[in-house]
């Protein structure tokens, strides 16, 4: 169970009810248009490295629990095994061009169109697989309070190397702090991210109020 005192009052600020979808949609549709040459070529690579289709698409959660098709480029071998299997580094199922793609986030380009469609965010909780809703308490449902993001607050903390509660609790605290400061320093930390790898900035929420503040 999540350890939590009680909902924080969300600040009904312009920026969470206008302006932040505002900006996912100019910078998700600007993207898309930079990196389309990287996406074609990935696509391509994906193809001729193994067997089956380059994207993967799977059902995940979105904003107040709606359903949505969440797309990916495939990082794993096209064979059927359990959806809510995490992926660690050395995962004998993930290609080599997996692991690099892995690594450096290039499979998650194609959720760029979930923005852009407005199932997702640049920035929130990230998407859960639909049958990670029975496991939620009525405090791990408040993370669908806003649209699931590319990057998160949990992200920027250790990620895969934190327990799904400690994850839980990061992606609660940014329901109830999102701003577009926060927005903008997840962003940059996602940078710093890319060259040292997730284990490195690994953080565990010691508290609500300790986890927003490293």
């Amino acid at each position: 169970m999540l350890h939590h005192e009680g909902p924080v009052p969300q600040r009904q600020t312009i920026y969470r009810l206008f302006v932040k979808r505002a900006l996912d949609l100019v910078a998700s549709g600007l993207a898309l248009v930079l990196v389309s040459p990287v996406m074609v070529f990935t696509a391509l690579l994906v193809r001729l490295t193994s067997r089956g289709p380059a994207l993967f698409v799977q059902e995940r959660l979105g904003w107040q629990g709606t359903i949505f098709r969440a797309y990916k480029f495939r990082t794993m071998t096209d064979v059927q095994r359990t959806p809510d299997l995490e992926i660690t580094a050395g995962n004998e199922e993930v290609t080599i061009i997996g692991a690099f793609l892995r690594r450096f986030k290039i499979d998650e380009l194609p959720q760029l169109l979930n923005v852009l469609r407005g199932e997702m965010s640049l920035v929130g909780p990230r998407p859960a697989l639909v049958r990670d809703l029975a496991r939620y308490d009525e405090v791990a449902r408040r993370r669908l309070d806003v649209r699931p993001g590319l990057t998160g607050l949990a992200q920027i903390h250790g990620g895969i190397h934190l327990t799904w509660p400690e994850r839980w609790r990061y992606d609660v605290r940014y329901v109830d702090e999102l701003s577009f400061a926060l927005d903008v320093r997840i962003l940059l930390r996602t940078v710093v991210l890319l060259f040292v790898g997730e284990e490195k900035l690994l953080i565990r929420p010691t508290d609500e109020r300790s986890a927003e503040n490293h």
